[in-house]
């Protein structure tokens, strides 16, 4: 039988402004590469999420990773129905890959993408996933799939691809249109369409992974790598912690030699770094090898936020109000998926301290629905604190005057600097300092 050319050529040799782009998820992935995209292509983003949508369209993104003038002057049209993406020649699909409370890969968001976009596809479209998957999911499960809504083959009738996200929520320098795209395609033919639609929209270039799985694996050992490296610093820094040494001392020291790597200790929360080695984890397990050190990282760094709050916990007397700022998962990002702030936060209840929150970044209706915690809105009127523990470096804390950490502490109390954000400011001395 022959095979259904694909459809984003338009009976040529090269993809054009012509071409129909969708993109499936409008998160903090699919929104900045919907934008990206839309300066040299025809595209529609789609979202299951109807507030969003609406947000959009308003010129308003939540994440804040794409500002107010530039959304309204992008030409994306936003939707909730699936079929307004019918006449799209490439579908996207950027929604999220988390794990559940057993620790293993949660397909569901990715299958019911692919529920949803198979019988809106049309012959010879290509369909490219940039969630994060374990090598063999984009052929194995979101082809059959796509395969079984649109009554179509895969490799004959449509096309599959994919192409790793590399979004860093919050970084304005490593943006989409400025990082190199990995691409991959079912065929030459796709992978050089993926690497000229992909090229439009960065300066960074394209790089052609040798074939789907590769591509995939590549996605999880990027962020698996920084996993066991920042879990190794952990480590250091509990020893450290049981040696009155403070490991952000140790690293800047260490710093001083010309190959050693900057990776500073903390929380490993948000949805790449804490969930991806738990991918390649389990498909290692499928092919019967026990990933040794890669889980191992990851227990070192999921134990990271009860080592914080039993150290903070040693450092004071009592049953105390504590007060913790910054709960979402890094700094300056509005993101609280897989925030580990809420073990520090936990745990310390359970010891029996009053715990407040502050973040003036977290949406407050969502701290609640997802994480049951009321955040406390304004720092001025706070005060009489036996600790405040900085919990997330958001610019606003690292404005923060003596002064006024002073006077939420009523003059006296513990500040536990998570992630040395006052490592160089003085205080009075009856402020007792704790950090990493």
């Amino acid at each position: 039988m022959v095979n259904t050319a694909p459809a984003a050529l338009k009976g040529g040799d090269k993809i054009s402004s012509k071409t129909k782009i969708s993109i499936v998820g409008l998160g903090y992935v699919g929104l900045p590469l919907a934008v990206a995209l839309a300066r040299s292509f025809d595209v529609i983003g789609l979202d299951v999420n109807e507030n969003r949508v609406k947000e959009l369209r308003q010129g308003h993104d939540r994440t804040m990773e794409i500002d107010a003038p530039t959304l309204r002057a992008s030409s994306v049209r936003f939707t909730t129905d699936v079929e307004e993406t019918s006449h799209a020649d490439i579908h996207i699909v950027t929604v999220p890959t988390p794990v559940d409370e057993d620790h293993k890969p949660d397909l569901g968001p990715l299958k019911g993408a692919c529920e949803m976009i198979g019988p809106a596809l049309k012959k010879g479209a290509i369909v490219v996933v940039e969630s994060t998957v374990y090598p063999g999911v984009t052929e194995d499960v979101c082809g059959p799939i796509l395969e079984a809504t649109s009554g179509m083959t895969a490799g004959q009738d449509f096309y599959l691809g994919y192409s790793p996200e590399r979004i860093n929520p919050g970084d304005k320098v490593h943006t989409v249109d400025k990082i190199i795209k990995v691409v991959s395609g079912q065929t030459e033919e796709v992978t050089d369409i993926l690497a000229d639609m992909y090229g439009a929209a960065t300066t960074g270039g394209t790089f052609r992974a040798r074939n789907i799985k590769t591509a995939e694996a590549a996605k999880v050992i990027e962020n698996a790598q920084r996993d066991i490296n920042i879990a190794f610093v952990n480590e250091a820094t509990m020893i450290f912690q049981k040696l009155g040494i403070s490991a952000y001392d140790v690293l800047e020291t260490a710093g001083t030699k010309w190959n050693f790597l900057n990776f500073t200790p903390g929380l490993v929360g948000g949805h790449c770094i804490g969930v991806d080695p738990f991918y390649l984890a389990h498909r290692a397990n499928e092919v019967g090898h026990f990933a040794d050190l890669i889980l191992t990282g990851r227990r070192i760094n999921e134990n990271m936020g009860r080592f914080i709050a039993e150290s903070v916990h040693s450092n004071i007397k009592g049953n105390s109000r504590i007060l913790v700022l910054g709960v979402t998962f890094k700094e300056n990002v509005p993101d609280l998926r897989n925030t580990k702030v809420v073990d520090i936060i936990r745990v310390l209840r359970e010891l029996g301290h009053q715990v407040d929150v502050h973040d003036p970044l977290a949406d407050k209706e969502e701290a609640q629905q997802f994480l049951d915690i009321d955040l406390i809105e304004n720092l001025s009127d706070l005060s009489g604190y036996d600790a405040i523990v900085g919990a997330v470096a958001h610019s606003v804390y690292r404005d923060l005057s003596p002064a006024a950490i002073e006077e939420i502490m009523g003059g006296e109390g513990l500040l536990a600097d998570v992630k040395g954000i006052w490592r160089n400011t003085e205080f009075s001395p009856r402020i007792r300092r704790w950090q990493l």
